[in-house]
């Protein structure tokens, strides 16, 4: 990120950029920075987006071929193409004989980095990566936007705040405007205008529901889950994020009993550091031959689902009455 608001600043902007990764909230900042770096005055006129995994190539080299209108230079945007993990071998050779004159965007959430056209993006310019950002940034941030509203908030209603809406930048941002609104007329955020107004994601359920089976709270978990089917939540999408609990609990576990770190444990598997914490609460009644247990029972009763020996419902049940007994 850094890389891309340097050059900004120094006018320096490069040939070609790739914005990739699962931080969509940034992704789109920095997207929305850099066509206003390249049109200050707002005039697109030399702006072309391109979106999809039905993008065609020789469209985009021919208009890439035309010179600007008026202008230094032209801006190609190419959204989810998917060509930087396959398909965009051709277009990677067109790449560095393309026009001085015509630059490009390429907006993907996954990428190969062995490919011909990252390694071609990469030599005219900048590949960023965009994930899930620290606890002390999102902090920062939530605290400079809060700044800006003349509000503060205190420790407790912060914690909160982020244990219901996750580490998402934009469900973030959206559930601090509802905040923002709910406390207009007052200056400080507490715990009950949180509890009030801010709506709690599926995961942070998980999350709670997990909690209940490992402290063996078999009625509390089992009523979190009928909540969960109340949203109108699919029990086999409930099964996988349980199952997937579990597997973050078995990597976290593993990486502790090897003295691993916090930090490192949460860029290790891609989660903020608050989240590493409750898996370890999570993680501390069970071996790890258990969690690895408790895995494959959870995909066996997916298989059984899909095989018509249980119903699905009846499937997430049985795995919490079994694992929070």
């Amino acid at each position: 990120m850094k890389t891309i608001d340097n050059d900004i600043k120094n006018q320096e902007l490069k040939r070609a950029y790739l914005l990739y990764g699962t931080e969509g909230y940034l992704i789109r900042q920095y997207r929305d920075k850099l066509k206003k770096a390249f049109f200050p005055d707002g005039d697109t006129m030399n702006l072309s987006v391109f979106q999809g995994e039905n993008c065609n190539a020789e469209e985009i080299r021919d208009l890439a071929d035309t010179l600007p209108f008026f202008a230094d230079w032209r801006l190609i945007v190419i959204e989810g193409s998917g060509w930087c993990k396959k398909g965009g071998e051709e277009f990677a050779e067109y790449l560095p004989d393309a026009p001085e004159s015509t630059y490009f965007l390429f907006v993907e959430e996954e990428v190969d980095k062995r490919s011909k056209l990252y390694k071609a993006i990469t030599k005219l310019g900048n590949a960023v990566e965009f994930v899930p950002q620290t606890d002390e940034t999102l902090s920062k941030w939530v605290l400079a936007r809060l700044k800006r509203e003349g509000k503060g908030i205190t420790k407790q209603a912060y914690q909160l705040f982020i244990e219901k809406t996750g580490s998402d930048m934009e469900n973030i941002d959206k559930e601090l405007e509802k905040l923002i609104c709910y406390t207009l007329d007052r200056d400080n955020i507490e715990v009950s205008d949180v509890e009030a107004i801010t709506t709690e994601q599926t995961q942070s359920k998980v999350f709670e529901m997990v909690d209940a089976i490992a402290a063996h709270q078999q009625k509390k978990a089992l009523d979190l889950y009928y909540d969960l089917l109340s949203l109108h939540e699919a029990p086999m999408r409930i099964m996988y994020l349980i199952t997937r609990q579990f597997n973050m609990m078995l990597s976290v576990k593993s990486m502790i009993n090897k003295g691993v770190g916090q930090k490192e444990i949460a860029q290790t598997i891609g989660s903020p550091e608050w989240a590493v914490r409750k898996y370890q609460s999570q993680c501390r009644p069970y071996s790890l031959e258990q969690l690895k247990q408790a895995i494959k029972d959870g995909t066996r009763y997916e298989e059984d689902v899909k095989t018509g020996k249980l119903d699905d419902q009846l499937a997430v049940e049985l795995f919490i009455v079994q694992y929070s007994k």
